[in-house]
């Protein structure tokens, strides 16, 4: 065998290696599915991946109801916490968006953020049959969020200018509602 071809050898068994210790050659890669066998690795674009990162936070933190124990006797129920300023502001870019500007042709930047939280109502419904729960009362909790900020907005084409709205507002309506249980929650004891 010629030197160039014993070089060329070594090469391909190297690359062959290479690709299948990254789990990047379909030829190596035995454990995913049939049609996902691309031979070289995909990116993903920054953006889509912000937006899972995104939903699976919200989903996690915000859109789930709790289901909480019985309301005790001796006070008024109180809601659990007021919502958070990360709340807030993720319920602000989806009532009114920011991102998606094009650098340098137009961008709105939102500074100085402040943020009034008060609650408007804190009540709870009388006892029902939910399905897949129970017997239980649906806590209502509502808060008014208002928000000020300062908002910059730069425009850099066709004649470059940039605006700044000082006394920028929104207010928020949030809901925090969570259910209590209603009646025996403990299981009855085996025996007597």
């Amino acid at each position: 065998m010629s030197q160039k071809t014993t070089f060329a050898l070594w090469l391909a068994l190297a690359v062959l290696l290479t690709a299948g210790a990254s789990g990047c050659a379909w030829p190596l890669n035995t454990f995913s599915a049939p049609f996902v066998h691309i031979p070289a690795p995909l990116p993903v674009s920054p953006l889509w991946q912000k937006q899972q990162e995104d939903r699976f936070w919200e989903r996690e933190r915000y859109t789930r109801v709790p289901v909480m124990g019985p309301i005790t006797s001796g006070g008024p129920p109180v809601a659990l916490d007021p919502p958070t300023p990360d709340e807030v502001i993720r319920a602000l870019e989806k009532a009114r968006p920011i991102q998606g500007g094009v650098p340098l042709l137009h961008e709105v930047q939102r500074n100085n953020v402040r943020m009034v939280i008060e609650p408007i109502a804190d009540y709870v419904d009388p006892p029902r049959v939910y399905p897949l729960i129970g017997p239980a009362q649906l806590h209502h909790a509502h808060y008014k969020c208002t928000i000020y900020f300062t908002e910059t907005t730069r425009v850099g084409w066709p004649l470059p200018y940039t605006t700044v709205d000082e006394d920028a507002s929104e207010v928020i309506y949030i809901d925090h509602n969570h259910f209590h249980m209603v009646g025996n929650v403990e299981p009855p004891a085996a025996g007597g």
